[in-house]
């Protein structure tokens, strides 16, 4: 089961013990016993936290799996202009 849990936070990302138990069709404390264990080797990160989903309050504790880096993104930087270093060095070379 705890390689279920890890596989479900390594596809849908940072989640709720609920949401886990949910989407598991485990029990809350089944998952909270797998996780306490998974976070004890260091597989996973847990903390206790409040959420608000329209005006309702919901406690539970947050999983996400440790030293999770997601991927670098590819092609260029949001604001980076083509040329721009290149057309750069040209007007130098001219002034010169």
């Amino acid at each position: 089961m705890k390689t279920n849990i890890l596989q479900f936070l390594r596809t849908n990302g940072e989640q709720l013990d609920a949401e886990i138990a949910k989407a598991l069709h485990i029990s809350k404390a089944q998952v909270l016993n797998h996780i306490s264990e998974l976070s004890a080797a260091g597989d996973v990160i847990c903390c206790q936290t409040t959420r608000f989903f329209g005006g309702k309050k919901i406690e539970g504790v947050s999983c996400r799996l440790s030293a999770y880096v997601p991927p670098k993104a590819t092609g260029p930087k949001p604001g980076a202009k083509r040329g721009a270093a290149t057309a750069h060095a040209h007007t130098e070379m001219n002034i010169a």
